[in-house]
């Protein structure tokens, strides 16, 4: 009975050994990251059996250390933080560009006003040199400023290709590491009898959940305990013990973006769409450049187009200080096209500007595709991947941009990408440096004539781009004639068609040569020519059209470039410049608000998680040291039991001798 005792004692001094050590292991790791609490499973070694006593207990024994864990809150935390990382990168990104189009004193809103100030002045005082140069400097100004954003936008696209790559090495490297612990897993288990080895699985988590924080991953457990590493839309990156390599490479579609390709069995990258790369830092990235940055610069690349367009066509529709012609006031951008790097044609396109007003903030993709047996050209718009037509041939036109053949054969499967907007700010510089070729004044000048009877007056003419073809080199002087019925005008160019558009909206077209009846308040276009005669004439009252030949005190045509502010010249004919930027301010704000809500939300829950997941898994140094108490009382109990038991043996040997 003694010996039996013996080691019964020794048995409990053995499992409370393995309690203490267990117990110390858990206090030494209480603030080692992704360490899970361990517990050593102690057991009932059985008993033996006394006939007609019955059986006698054997002590203890230890069947396995175990760690808290629990799968499913693991899985949770790891999709929580994917996701809240994605916000926080989408957030701060964003929030960037924010703050850059909002800023009252530095954003385009308050220039843009500067300039059409200073356009006002200059229709005020036309013979004014100093009013003149401020257009000038209002108008750098605000090219400068729009040059300025275009490149911080510029800036964080290379920042986000930059943060791209470094995160494709991190996932790189957890994906080497998660593929090694696989492997010491499955042998150490096999050598130890399936027991787990609790540090190295600690370990393994600790790197998954640091790579969901990159991207969001999903992770399948094998036979044998291995993990096998998803992510995107099911793209392996750990079976087992092998690791997939990414690599970070420049998109065939579009080469300012920096791309996420898989390296095949073959050693070759296949490039990865972006939309499959959601969660996580990398995920955020993706979404904010695709979804804002190249928005963003293609609207303010639009503003600045439309500006350049509208404003140097009545610009040009001047004359300056020395009565020349007015030129080009704004620099303007050429639509981009990229041929993908994998086209395997040699077609080459051309694109043009067909009508600024239609321009969105969208990128175009043109794919050559296969009707019948031959090459046709189907055009989607990437803003809604909506597919806006196919084309038997070129040119193509579509939301005011359009595109012809340069040179070349198309191929079937060759694709380019077409950017009508995205270089309008980078390009956008003031060509007019000059005061005096401001081109503040009308080409023409229009008067009655001395001695007129009535009462009827002449409008300050306006010209449009048909007149510059052919200017007027003899004055035009039009005769009210009361004796014919109805009442008329004539002097006309014998021959130029007139159209007269009425006080209430009608139209009435002459052909060259016809009588033009006289209404009053009635304007008449003839020649690229628009004028309009108001009030009542007498017989043989005339108004002059002539050939202004010095814009010295003349602003009308600096009128007209300063109602260019209010005029709906942008989307389609539904936004000024002005309603554009704030629409885009109004977009980019709205969706920074949202993120930061979302993220705020998100990080919350995270946290929650996480609080459950540490309640399950982390140490609490309290109730550790509260078990080794109960431990060492415990080795201090088995102990004694060995003491009697040994006291007991050496009594019985004293009998026996």
């Amino acid at each position: 009975m003694s010996n039996s005792m013996f080691f019964t004692g020794l048995s409990g001094l053995n499992a409370a050994q393995a309690a203490l050590v267990t117990t110390g292991h858990n206090t030494a790791n209480v603030n080692t990251p992704g360490y899970s609490r361990q517990m050593a499973q102690i057991v009932s070694a059985g008993g033996t059996n006394v006939p007609s006593v019955g059986f006698f207990g054997n002590g203890a024994q230890v069947t396995n250390v175990t760690r808290s864990y629990d799968q499913f809150l693991t899985s949770q935390l790891n999709q929580a933080q994917a996701t809240n990382n994605a916000l926080t990168t989408y957030s701060t990104q964003i929030n960037q560009i924010n703050n850059l189009l909002a800023n009252q004193t530095t954003g385009l809103a308050p220039m843009l006003q500067t300039l059409f100030k200073g356009v006002q002045a200059v229709a005020n005082t036309p013979a004014d040199p100093a009013a003149r140069q401020q257009m000038i400097s209002s108008a750098q100004a605000l090219s400068n400023q729009f040059r300025t954003m275009d490149q911080v936008l510029t800036g964080l696209n290379a920042n986000a290709n930059a943060q791209i790559s470094g995160s494709v090495d991190q996932i790189n490297t957890y994906a080497t590491q998660i593929a090694s612990i696989n492997k010491q897993i499955a042998l150490l288990s096999n050598a130890s009898g399936g027991q787990a080895p609790n540090d190295l699985l600690d370990q393994r988590d600790t790197l998954v959940n640091n790579l969901s924080q990159l991207v969001a991953t999903k992770v399948v457990v094998q036979d044998g305990g291995q993990y096998n590493v998803f992510i995107g839309t099911g793209q392996t990156l750990v079976l087992g013990d092998k690791a997939s390599t990414l690599k970070a490479v420049t998109s065939a579609a579009d080469p300012s973006k920096t791309s996420v390709a898989l390296v095949n069995a073959a050693g070759v990258p296949v490039e990865l769409q972006d939309s499959v790369l959601s969660g996580g830092s990398l995920g955020g990235l993706m979404q904010f450049r695709n979804e804002t940055l190249g928005d963003a610069q293609n609207a303010l690349g639009r503003m600045a187009i439309v500006l350049s367009d509208t404003f140097n066509a009545q610009h040009k529709l001047g004359i300056d200080l020395n009565g020349a012609a007015g030129q080009d006031f704004f620099s303007q951008a050429s639509p981009g096209v990229i041929p993908n790097s994998r086209n395997t044609g040699t077609l080459a396109l051309t694109p043009s500007f067909s009508d600024t007003s239609q321009l969105t903030t969208s990128d175009y993709r043109i794919d050559v595709v296969n009707v019948a047996g031959s090459p046709q050209y189907s055009v989607t718009r990437l803003a809604d991947n909506k597919v806006l037509g196919s084309y038997p041939s070129l040119p193509v036109t579509f939301d005011g941009v359009s595109v012809q053949a340069a040179s070349g054969t198309p191929q079937v499967g060759d694709s380019f990408l077409v950017q009508p907007t995205r270089t309008g700010a980078r390009d956008l510089t003031v060509q007019v440096i000059d005061p005096a070729k401001v081109a503040a004044a009308s080409p023409i000048i229009t008067n009655k004539t001395v001695g007129n009877q009535g009462t009827a007056t002449i409008s300050a003419g306006k010209v449009d781009s048909t007149y510059l073809a052919a200017p007027l080199t003899t004055p035009v002087s039009l005769k009210y004639d009361s004796t014919t019925t109805p009442p008329s005008l004539s002097g006309f160019p014998a021959a130029a068609a007139v159209k007269v558009t009425n006080p209430d909206g009608t139209v009435v077209n002459y052909a060259a040569g016809a009588a033009v009846t006289y209404t009053a308040g009635a304007t008449y276009s003839f020649s690229g020519i628009s004028t309009t005669i108001s009030g009542t004439p007498v017989n043989g009252d005339t108004f002059t059209i002539a050939k202004n030949t010095g814009g010295v005190s003349d602003g009308s045509n600096a009128l007209l470039l300063g109602s260019l502010q209010n005029q709906k010249t942008m989307a389609g004919g539904t936004a000024s410049y002005t309603d554009a930027y704030g629409q885009l301010v109004s977009t980019i704000g709205n969706k920074a608000s949202q993120l930061t809500i979302a993220n705020t939300a998100q990080t919350s829950l995270a946290a929650q998680i996480k609080s459950a997941q540490q309640s399950v898994s982390g140490v609490n140094q309290d109730e550790e040291t509260s078990n080794l108490l109960m431990y060492q009382q415990m080795y201090q109990a088995n102990a004694k039991v060995i003491q009697t038991a040994s006291t007991m043996f050496d009594a019985i040997l004293g009998i026996a001798s």
